[in-house]
């Protein structure tokens, strides 16, 4: 399923996953992509948000946006870049790495900026793990994404998923790839954020509004997909906890 050509010049890095991924998810996944010929920008610089329920996702949601001529650029844990032969990839690859929780993420910011600047097309979880919601709903989000929107006015691309946990369920290691699992996306219209990038200051009120609404886009998205209405309050890990972790320490 392609339904617009990659403009943008790929390195032996991309290239060589290209051909490994992309076959490897024809043969086990059935793909359904919707609103991305409308709604994803062909070579404007632009952030696209997505929800997070397998570890696996973001090689379908790669997929996703490969296939709608785009070439794309994550912000990744930095864990993933310890590894001298993975780490070595990831960054010929254009992928950028996130000390969270350190004054290296000012640096991970800084990097976005200027791939969003470049015309990249720079992919954001903004609930920066997979959702511990119990129905699997978009959690509350963080500033991320936001951030670098309001800072460069590029387009904030929402997109709901849903199917790569058929695939991976949350927390195991061991994938479903047969019988194929069908992994459907919807990509939906920008965010509107304009009212709050002419604000300034940007204050934390301001951010946090921008944050909403990219979370609230991105479960209306989700609701599409799945013919369901989502909580009306989303699942927070710091009023909630981490149902994850309590299971693996009460096992």
């Amino acid at each position: 399923m392609r339904v617009r050509k990659v403009q943008e010049k790929r390195n032996w890095a991309i290239g060589l996953a290209v051909v490994i991924i992309k076959p490897t998810l024809i043969a086990t996944t059935k793909r359904e992509w919707m609103g991305g010929e409308t709604n994803l920008p062909a070579d404007q610089g632009c952030v696209v948000v997505l929800n997070h329920v397998s570890h696996i996702d973001p090689i379908t949601a790669a997929l996703l946006v490969y296939d709608h001529g785009r070439i794309p650029r994550y912000l990744a844990k930095d864990g993933l870049f310890r590894n001298k032969a993975l780490g070595f990839f990831l960054r010929q690859a254009g992928q950028i790495p996130v000390h969270r929780e350190t004054p290296g993420a000012v640096g991970a910011y800084e990097s976005a900026v200027a791939a969003v600047r470049r015309g990249a097309a720079v992919i954001i979880y903004p609930e920066a793990t997979i959702t511990r919601d119990p129905d699997m709903w978009p959690m509350r989000g963080k500033s991320g994404a936001a951030r670098i929107a309001l800072e460069t006015g590029c387009p904030v691309i929402p997109v709901g998923q849903w199917g790569a946990q058929d695939i991976l369920p949350p927390y195991t290691k061991k994938p479903h790839l047969f019988p194929r699992k069908k992994i459907t996306a919807r990509i939906g219209e920008p965010v509107d954020l304009a009212d709050l990038a002419a604000q300034q200051p940007r204050t934390a009120a301001v951010i946090n509004e921008a944050t909403d609404r990219i979370m609230a886009a991105i479960t209306h998205q989700l609701e599409l997909v799945r013919g369901e209405k989502a909580p009306a309050e989303r699942y927070d890990m710091r009023i909630h906890g981490d149902r994850f972790k309590d299971r693996k320490k009460a096992s």
